[in-house]
C-alpha cells in the first residue's frame, strides 16, 4: 500500500483556507447555539431558589413576631385560653408557610412548598436534569455516528426549546422533574454535537479558536444573560418560556450549516461531501480543484479501498476499549470529566450562596467564567494540552485544600477563595472538550465524547449532595473537591499531547499514554487498530 498520509482530509481541503466566509459563518452560528446551553444548565438558581420562610400563623393567631421560632419548620402551639406563644410545645406547619418577598422570586419551591420534609425535592430536581444529560450524551453520541452530526444537533436544539416550553406549564413537581430530565437530555448533547460538527469542518487553527473561544463564550454569555432575564421576569414559568424562544429562533440555521464532510466520506457519500466543499469554496471565493477526493487521497477513502468488508462497518462503544491505547485514553478521560463536572457544578452551586444580591452573584460567577475562557484561549496554543490541564487542576486543588486553614466563621473569605479555585476548574473544563475531541479518532469521536462526557455527568448529579455535606462541616465539600482535583491533575499529565497535531481518523493512529510506551507489545496493527498476530 502506498503512503498517503500526506493526503488526508486536511491536506486535500487546504485550498479553502483557514478563515474564509464559510469558516466564519460556521464558527458564529455554532457558537450562538451554545447560548441556550449556558443558561439552561444553571437556570435552577432562579427556578428552584428557596427564599427564607416561616410557618404561617394559625387561623386564630395574630402573632407575626415568631420569624423562624422555634425554627422554620415548626411553630409554637397556641392555646385558646392563654394565647399564642405561652406553651413551649411545638407542632408542624399545619397551615403552610410564608415566604420572604425580598427578592420577589416565584419558584417551584414557593409554589409547591418544597421545604422542610419536602426540601429534598429541590436538589433532586436539579440532579434529575443532569441525569437526563447523562442519558442524552450516551444516546446522541451513537445517533450522531449513525445518522449524521447535523440532524442530531438540530434535534437536540429543538428538544431543549420544546421541553422548556412544556415545562413552564407543569402542574406538579413530578411533571416538572420529568421534563427537566428531557431538557437535560438535549442540553449538553447539543453542545457536544456542535463541538463535533465544528471540529470536523474547520482547520486546526480555526478549530481551536472555535472550541476554546467561540463555543465557551457562547456558553458564558448565556450564563450571564440568565440573571438579566431573571431580574425582569420574576416568575419561574415565564422565565422558562423566555429561555425556550432562542432555541426556536436558531432552527432556520439548518439551511446554513452543512453536514460534516468527514462523516460523509467515512460513510462513502463522496458526492455529497464534494458538493459541500464546492459550496464552501464558492463562499470563500477560492478556485476549486478539478478533482477533490481522488482515490487514495484521504484516509477515509483509502480505508474503504483496502478492505471492502469494513466499508459499512458500524463502530460501537466497545471499540473504545478494544485497543490498549484508546482504552487508556478513554479511562483517563472519564476520570477527568467526572472530576471537572463534579467540581465545576459543585462550586457553581456553592457560589450562588454568596452574601448579597442573588442576581449580582450569579452575574459575577458568569463574568469570572467568561474571563477564564479568554485566558484559557490565550494559553491553549502556548502550552501542551496535558500541561495546561495539570496546572489548572492542581491550582484549584491546592486552593480548595487551603480553605481548611480558614476558620469557618469567615464565610466571605471562604466563598471568595472558592471562586478563585473555580477559575482553574473552569479552565480545565473548557480545555477538556478540545483535548478529548483531538485524542479520539474520527470513526468513534462522537462515541468517545459521548461516553466520557456522560460519565462526567455522574459527577454533576452527585455534586448537590456533596455541597449538602456542608451542613455538617462547611469545609468538607471543598476538601473533597480539592483532593479529587489533585488526583485528576496527576492523571492528566499521562495523556499524549495533541497541540499542533492533525486530527486522528483511525483507531490505529491513536498515540499511547506517556510513560507506558516502552511496555507496549510490538505487534502489527491493521488500519482499524486491531492487533495482528504477526510480529513486526
Amino acid at each position: 500500500m502506498s503512503d498517503n498520509r500526506g493526503h488526508d482530509y486536511d491536506h486535500v481541503t487546504s485550498f479553502l483556507g483557514d478563515c474564509g466566509c464559510f469558516q466564519k459563518t460556521i464558527c458564529v452560528l455554532l457558537s450562538m447555539s451554545a447560548i441556550p446551553v449556558g443558561y439552561m444548565g444553571v437556570d435552577s438558581v432562579f427556578t428552584s431558589h428557596t427564599p427564607e420562610f416561616r410557618c404561617k400563623a394559625s387561623g386564630n393567631s395574630t402573632d407575626s413576631s415568631s420569624w423562624g421560632l422555634p425554627d422554620s419548620c415548626s411553630r409554637y402551639k397556641t392555646n385558646a385560653t392563654q394565647g399564642p406563644g405561652v406553651s413551649n410545645d411545638t407542632e408542624p406547619c399545619l397551615d403552610g408557610w410564608d415566604f420572604s418577598n425580598d427578592t420577589q422570586i416565584y419558584t417551584i419551591a414557593t409554589e409547591w412548598h418544597l421545604v422542610c420534609g419536602d426540601a429534598w425535592k429541590v436538589p433532586f430536581s436539579t440532579s434529575v436534569f443532569f441525569f437526563g444529560v447523562l442519558i442524552g450524551s450516551l444516546i446522541c453520541g451513537d445517533l450522531s455516528d449513525r445518522f449524521g452530526r447535523k440532524p442530531v444537533f438540530f434535534f437536540t436544539i429543538a428538544l431543549q426549546g420544546i421541553t422548556a416550553l412544556v415545562q413552564a406549564s407543569s402542574v406538579n413537581w413530578l411533571m416538572f422533574c420529568i421534563l427537566n430530565c428531557l431538557k437535560g437530555l438535549g442540553q449538553t448533547s447539543s453542545y457536544a454535537s456542535a463541538l463535533t460538527l465544528g471540529s470536523e469542518m474547520l482547520t486546526r487553527s480555526t478549530r481551536v479558536t472555535f472550541t476554546m473561544l467561540g463555543q465557551t463564550l457562547g456558553f458564558g454569555i448565556g450564563y450571564a444573560l440568565l440573571p438579566l432575564f431573571a431580574y425582569f421576569i420574576r416568575g419561574w414559568r415565564m422565565l422558562l418560556v423566555a429561555s425556550a424562544i432562542p432555541c426556536f429562533l436558531f432552527i432556520p440555521a439548518w439551511w446554513m450549516i452543512p453536514e460534516s464532510p468527514r462523516w460523509l466520506l467515512h460513510h462513502g457519500r463522496v458526492d455529497e461531501a464534494e458538493r459541500i466543499i464546492h459550496n464552501a469554496a464558492k463562499r470563500n471565493k477560492v478556485p476549486v480543484p478539478e478533482v477533490i477526493f481522488a482515490d487514495g487521497d484521504c484516509l477515509e477513502l483509502m480505508q474503504n479501498k483496502v478492505d471492502k468488508k469494513e466499508d459499512k462497518r458500524n463502530y460501537s462503544y466497545m471499540d473504545l476499549l478494544r485497543t490498549t491505547d484508546l482504552r487508556n485514553i478513554t479511562i483517563i478521560g472519564i476520570f477527568l470529566w467526572i472530576t471537572l463536572s463534579m467540581t465545576y457544578y459543585g462550586l457553581s452551586l456553592s457560589s450562588s450562596n454568596l452574601n448579597g444580591n442573588i442576581y449580582l452573584n450569579c452575574f459575577f460567577s458568569a463574568a469570572i467564567d467568561i474571563m477564564t475562557y479568554v485566558f484559557t484561549w490565550l494559553l491553549v496554543e502556548r502550552l501542551p494540552r496535558p500541561t495546561l490541564i495539570f496546572c489548572t487542576m492542581m491550582f484549584s486543588g491546592v486552593i480548595l485544600l487551603t480553605l481548611n486553614l480558614i476558620p469557618e466563621e469567615n464565610s466571605v473569605i471562604l466563598q471568595v477563595l472558592a471562586l478563585v479555585g473555580k477559575i482553574g476548574i473552569t479552565c480545565g473544563y473548557c480545555s477538556i472538550f478540545i483535548f478529548l475531541s483531538e485524542l479520539m479518532p474520527t470513526v468513534v469521536r462522537s462515541k468517545g465524547l459521548g461516553i466520557t462526557s456522560s460519565a462526567g455527568r455522574t459527577g454533576a448529579i452527585i455534586s448537590p449532595y456533596i455541597i449538602y455535606l456542608g451542613v455538617y462541616s462547611r469545609i468538607l465539600p471543598f476538601i473533597i473537591f480539592g483532593v479529587i482535583s489533585i488526583m485528576a491533575a496527576v492523571a492528566s499529565i499521562l495523556l499524549p499531547d495533541t497541540r499542533n497535531k492533525k486530527l486522528t481518523d483511525l483507531i490505529s493512529e491513536v498515540k499511547p499514554i506517556r510513560g507506558f510506551g516502552c511496555f507496549r507489545d510490538r505487534v502489527a496493527r491493521n488500519p482499524e487498530g486491531q492487533l495482528d498476530t504477526k510480529k513486526t
